[in-house]
């Protein structure tokens, strides 16, 4: 059996701590000049690193840094200005603060302030460790062997450091900025796209509050944004797994050929197949004109697929059918060739139908593998920016809203900030709409038999 590894094993041996309650001067004194503890104790290059490291973050602080900080405060004071140069007799514009630099150069200074202190906290414990060693009667190793460490024993570091580091810089910083942006007043209201202030939380009391437009806006929405998710991904759940048992049937002849024919429209590019539907479905597209060539409509008569609201969310949805289901098929025709099948014939020896055996075998085993799964579909389903955006662009919209009937949060958002500059209010929106994943998620993970009952079908 596997047991879980005791907290003690993940316990650190010279923590910062006990460095600053046991060490010695020289161990504390590591805490304030990097690298002491590591040139005292023959660790020289190790040691040079961490104060050169110090020095240059130092350097920086002074030379930028705490300027960078103190604008952080206001996020700059200074419009533009007209100037009259009298040797050329023309006004000349004086740039003034940019809050949007301002904002990131402070959010960046923050960032290197917290490696700063993550990097005393490095040095002390390195101190602290050499002092042990040394009280232990154990060698010191050299700083070459300890590179040479990085290669073997701790492998594992070496090759998680770089990736890490791709992380924090190109998806922490950004989305901090991004997070950042919710609390101000970046927008093109009051000409605040150049220069702008903290609000606080006044954005989300805009955004969620129901007294003002948005907050009228952001409720339909969310709630279309759920029925959509879920709908759209258990319609092509269902349908896949449906037509997956129907391939697998034994009477079904040439399964590798029907397959073939449903796989086949993968290889046309999603945004392809969208703008043709897209095409195919407006008045005076090719369905509309078929139906009136056979009497079905009248000479001027169009079927309203995205001008009225409830057509308009059925058709996304069924468009949405149509370019899923053959990659939901893959998945499940997969897992169906791996159920054991003395299941079925246990099923048959005691009698059970087609029916009973779907209901009490295959459907359990289905959700017990794919509800991880499920729950990446959902979320991809509630940011399936280009089925909504591609093929009903939002519509219908009414006059004095920002969002369309069929807009999802995300297609939402992309109006909020591209067309329209609200770049405060969009960043609210990507936050709830982060939020609303999580929850979602999370909690249907936690109670879903994938995560209560993990040997059910071993």
């Amino acid at each position: 059996m596997k047991t879980r590894k005791s907290k003690k094993e993940f316990e650190n041996k010279y923590p910062a701590a006990d460095a600053l309650k046991k060490g010695s001067m020289l161990t504390r004194l590591s805490a304030l000049i990097f690298g002491a503890g590591c040139l005292a104790r023959g660790q020289i290059e190790k040691g040079l690193l961490f104060l050169a490291a110090e020095i240059a973050i130092l350097f920086y602080m002074i030379q930028t840094g705490f300027y960078n900080l103190s604008m952080l405060i206001t996020l700059g004071e200074m419009e533009q200005q007209k100037v009259w140069n009298e040797a050329k007799s023309i006004y000349e514009y004086v740039d003034g603060d940019r809050s949007q630099l301002i904002l990131l150069y402070g959010i960046i200074t923050l960032a290197i302030v917290l490696l700063f202190v993550l990097l005393g906290r490095s040095s002390l414990r390195q101190a602290y460790k050499l002092e042990c060693l040394k009280k232990e009667g154990h060698r010191i190793l050299s700083f070459r062997e300890e590179l040479q460490n990085l290669f073997n024993g701790n492998l594992h570091m070496t090759l998680l450091s770089l990736p890490v580091t791709g992380v924090l810089m190109f998806t922490i910083l950004p989305l901090v900025f991004m997070i950042s942006m919710a609390f101000t007043s970046y927008s093109v209201e009051n000409s605040k796209l150049v220069l702008f202030d903290w609000v606080g939380l006044e954005n989300f009391k805009r955004v969620i509050g129901l007294g003002g437009s948005l907050g009228k806006t952001f409720w339909p929405v969310l709630g279309w944004t759920l029925i959509w998710a879920l709908v759209a991904t258990f319609s092509n759940y269902f349908c896949g797994l449906i037509l997956a048992l129907f391939i697998n049937w034994k009477e079904i002849r040439g399964k590798k050929m029907w397959r073939f024919f449903f796989v086949l429209t993968i290889a046309i590019p999603h945004f392809v197949t969208l703008l043709i539907m897209r095409t195919m479905l407006q008045p005076e597209g090719a369905v509309n004109i078929m139906l009136r060539n056979m009497g079905i409509l009248g000479a001027k008569e169009s079927l309203p697929f995205f001008t009225n609201a409830t057509w308009a969310r059925v058709t996304v949805i069924l468009i949405n059918i149509w370019v899923g289901v053959p990659y939901m098929l893959l998945q499940v025709t997969g897992i169906l060739q791996n159920i054991p099948q003395e299941l079925y014939e246990a099923a048959r020896v005691d009698g059970a139908g087609p029916i009973v055996t779907f209901r009490k075998i295959t459907l359990p085993y289905m959700m017990f593998i794919m509800m991880p799964y499920l729950i990446t579909t959902f979320t991809g389903n509630v940011n399936n920016f280009n089925v909504i955006f591609l093929t009903s662009e939002g519509l219908p919209r009414p006059v004095d809203s920002t969002a369309g009937k069929t807009d999802l949060l995300v297609t939402w958002l992309y109006k909020l900030t591209i067309e329209n500059q609200y770049y405060n209010v969009g960043a609210v929106i990507g936050i709830m709409t982060f939020v609303t994943l999580a929850v979602v998620s999370l909690i249907t993970f936690k109670f879903s038999g994938s995560n209560k009952n993990e040997e059910a079908f071993r």
